[in-house]
Order: structure tokens, then sequence, then C-alpha cells
């Protein structure tokens, strides 16, 4: 095997390893007999009972792209948060996560009209190939992919809201926003906002 290919494996083992730790991130301490613990049991959600819950989001936000992109002009865009509202995070445990299928399926709707689609993430920049290449694997099609830059201690918020903004300043108009914490929405720099569950803090 050539030095290329060994470390092309060695960066991807790291990535999938980051991975994995990003789909536990949410977990609650499970020690026996602790508070989280007894939280967890009532605060996590059925996987059915999230998607349910996401499409109740997701419906009618597809309404308002239809009805917002059809009018002809202009450089729109929708901006979409990645673990949690884009990607299956808390509820998958492979190194390829899947798409969350109505989020995909408001995605596409976006394509189709004619938007660009963004994807704005607090994962870091170290995580760049991995998070391409997963988004694409479960079929996403996007414009561009803002990461944390390394070194940068921002609030999570803060650095959203700066990437919107960016956005704004190269001619796009932002429709939608769409994320599952208020740190996704939060900020301005979007004409709608579409929040997904958290259930309190339970999905990151």
């Amino acid at each position: 095997m050539s030095s290329t290919s060994k470390a092309r494996l060695a960066v991807a083992g790291a990535a999938s390893a980051a991975l994995l730790l990003l789909g536990s991130a949410g977990v609650a301490d499970a020690r026996p007999g602790s508070d989280a613990q007894a939280v967890a049991a009532v605060a996590d959600p059925a996987y059915a009972t999230w998607i349910a819950d996401v499409a109740a989001v997701t419906t009618p936000a597809a309404g308002y792209l239809e009805q917002r992109l059809g009018v002809p002009g202009g450089r729109n865009a929708v901006v979409l948060d990645i673990d949690n509202t884009s990607l299956e995070t808390y509820y998958s445990g492979g190194i390829t996560t899947p798409a969350v299928k109505p989020v995909l399926a408001l995605a596409t709707l976006a394509k189709a009209k004619g938007a660009a689609v963004f994807f704005v993430s607090d994962r870091t920049e170290l995580l760049r190939w991995p998070t391409e290449g997963n988004l694409k694997a479960v079929g996403y099609a996007f414009d561009g992919l803002s990461l944390r830059p390394l070194f940068t201690f921002d609030p999570v918020q803060a650095t959203k809201t700066k990437t919107r903004a960016a956005i704004d300043q190269a001619g796009y108009t932002i429709v939608a926003n769409v994320g599952n914490n208020l740190t996704d929405l939060d900020g301005g720099h979007a004409e709608r906002t579409f929040k997904l569950p958290d259930y309190n803090g339970v999905l990151p």
C-alpha cells in the first residue's frame, strides 16, 4: 500500500471515529440510578415519533417553498443544519448516517425550484471530507458546506449568523433556514425559520 493510501485510511479512520462520537453526543448519563438516566427514559423520543414530529414541520415548510420559490427572479437559497436536521445523527450508529427523509425531500424541492442549498454546521473543518461524502451518499445536492473553522471558539449562534450574513453578501436571499436548535436559527438573515424538534436538548 502506498504512503498516500495509508494516509487516506488514517484520515478516514479518524473521521469515522469522530462521527461516531458525534452520534453519541446527545446520549445522557446512563449510570444506574442517575438522575440523567431517569430523565432520558422519559425524554428520549421514539424514532417514529421524531420522524412524525419532523414531518409536522417540513410539510408546511414545503408548502411555503412551493409558493415562495414560484415567484421568478432573484437568487434564492435554503440553509440547513446537519446533525439531527439533515442527517439522523442521534439515531444512527453507522459510519454513513442516513438522511432525515422529510428534510431531504425539502432540500430536493428547493433545488428543483431553482434555489441553492447550503449546509451550515458546527462540525469542525476536520470533518469536511467525511461530511461531504455522507451528504452526497444519502442523496443531498448542495451548493455549499460551511463548517466551524479550526481554532475558532465563538459561540455556535455567532458563527452560524456570520455564515448566513456571508451568503446574503454573496447575493442570495435566504428564504428558509431549517434547524433543530435555536442556535441554528436565531440571528436573522433568513425570511423564514423552521425549527425541528430537539426535545429540550435531547437531540443536540
